[in-house]
């Protein structure tokens, strides 16, 4: 076995795991520009307000149960606590978001500011009858208290002005809290339900509007609480993403913004349940609605972290070709050389995600590759001991960078992309190798034999 080849090979091995470690520590840094960043938006949701999710209206009827304890002599009994909550028939909300950005340093959270119309159908309670309340086992009575009516809001701080709720053409004020362990933040107001004393249900029945307008940032959810519910939201803005566990049944998206229709049925979905029964003590309520956010349309940290994973492979790729020159020319390359191209180019990924802070990520991928090419090239020129050879390997980085970046804006098409370069430079390797001794490399010069002299004396 050729042990000089071997001992080459473990060297560069060596200088390959540290270049590893350096690629390792600006994946780190990468993460943690990150973090900053969501720490950013977090901020700027505390000072404006944070994503929202609309829920109601809904009745609420209050009313306590009167149950007799069987195994006491005398007879006695107990008080239960408990509420009946109405959901709408029918529920249509019309919402128009318009789009800005805040800033915290030098990062920015996409905030929206919402004006919704809501209309549609619920039934009032019956003050007089009982017959929708549950009974219990040794029940005696019913006492019912005031009904009201609840809105539930994601972030309260984002309300701008005073709701306005119309429930059968009857202003409806309403006050803060909605006394629903579900709900911890929204709206509530007494309704009077005289009216609907002893009626069938089908009169009962009766119209509601409400005008609601909000602040937001990120995403905003419309809960599903009726039997049909029909939502529409337009908005300026062009990067939508439909999230949530229901997609809209129409969607049009444009340069110019986004409009988009759901029409869900309580037949598709837990959410009245889901509101009805309080979750655990620091639980946070997860209801599933509609959603739609506003994205970024480039996520500078995603594409860099996607960018340093591929770092490893630059580096294979770049030792792989400055070693097949070594071959070809019969040159001698040091380490340390290997060292520094692969340290210029583990620094093109920290000079990328610190220049797309600043500038659009395609003009810092375009500068952060232009000085490690520009670089490397001038210094190959030295170490390969030609100039053409050292412009003819920044070509090959030029190329390099440029499947790089295909592979980071094609995401769904980066595996067979990648898969493709690997197969592409291995044929390389394979093509120009093909004739190498192996065996022979590294080995000392063998001296003629004796009879060899004599033949090329004469």
């Amino acid at each position: 076995m050729n042990k000089t080849l071997v001992y080459r090979f473990m060297i560069i091995a060596g200088v390959i795991l540290l270049l590893w470690i350096a690629l390792q520590m600006v994946l780190g840094i990468v993460r943690e520009r990150g973090q900053y960043r969501d720490a950013a938006e977090r901020s700027i949701w505390q000072s404006f307000a944070g994503p929202q999710t609309l829920i109601g209206p809904v009745i609420v009827v209050p009313y306590k149960e009167v149950v007799a304890v069987a195994s006491a002599t005398p007879a006695q009994s107990r008080e239960e606590s408990r509420q009946l909550l109405v959901f709408p028939k029918t529920l249509q909300v019309r919402a128009e978001m318009t789009p800005s950005e805040r800033y915290r340093g030098i990062h920015k959270a996409i905030v929206y500011e919402t004006a919704s119309q809501w209309s549609g159908t619920i039934a009032l309670p019956d003050p007089t009858s009982a017959e929708d309340l549950p009974k219990s086992v040794n029940h005696v009575r019913f006492e019912i208290g005031q009904p009201y009516v609840v809105l539930g809001v994601g972030d309260m701080r984002g309300l701008i002005s005073q709701p306005v709720l119309h429930l059968d053409g009857k202003p409806v004020p309403l006050q803060q809290g909605t006394l629903l362990d579900s709900l911890p933040q929204g709206l509530h107001a007494p309704i009077d339900t005289r009216d609907a004393a002893g009626k069938p249900l089908e009169s009962r029945i009766v119209p509601f509007q409400l005008t609601l307008s909000i602040l937001g940032a990120q995403s905003m959810a419309m809960a599903p609480v009726a039997d049909l519910n029909q939502f529409t939201v337009h908005s300026p803005w062009p990067h939508p993403s439909f999230d949530g566990d229901f997609l809209p049944r129409q969607r049009t998206v444009t340069d110019n913004g986004f409009s988009a229709e759901w029409s869900v049925t309580a037949f598709n979905t837990r959410v009245r349940e889901q509101i009805a029964n309080a979750p655990e003590s620091g639980r946070r309520l997860s209801l599933q609605a509609p959603s739609v956010t506003l994205m970024e349309p480039v996520d500078i940290y995603v594409k860099a972290e996607r960018a340093v994973k591929y770092g490893l492979l630059f580096v294979l790729l770049t030792f792989a070709g400055l070693y097949m020159f070594e071959i070809v020319k019969a040159l001698r390359i040091h380490p340390v050389q290997y060292l520094l191209a692969g340290l210029a180019l583990a620094l093109f990924f920290l000079l990328l995600v610190s220049l797309s802070e600043h500038v659009p990520f395609l003009s810092a991928y375009l500068a952060a590759s232009a000085a490690c090419i520009g670089l490397l090239g001038f210094y190959l020129t030295f170490v390969l001991r030609s100039w053409q050879r050292g412009t003819t390997f920044a070509a090959l980085l030029t190329t390099l960078y440029g499947v790089l970046y295909g592979l980071l804006v094609s995401e769904d098409s980066a595996l067979v992309l990648g898969s493709l370069l690997l197969f592409v430079m291995l044929a390389c390797i394979m093509t120009i190798t093909r004739k190498v001794d192996w065996f022979a490399m590294g080995a000392p010069p063998q001296a003629d034999q004796p009879g060899q002299q004599e033949k090329k004396t004469a």
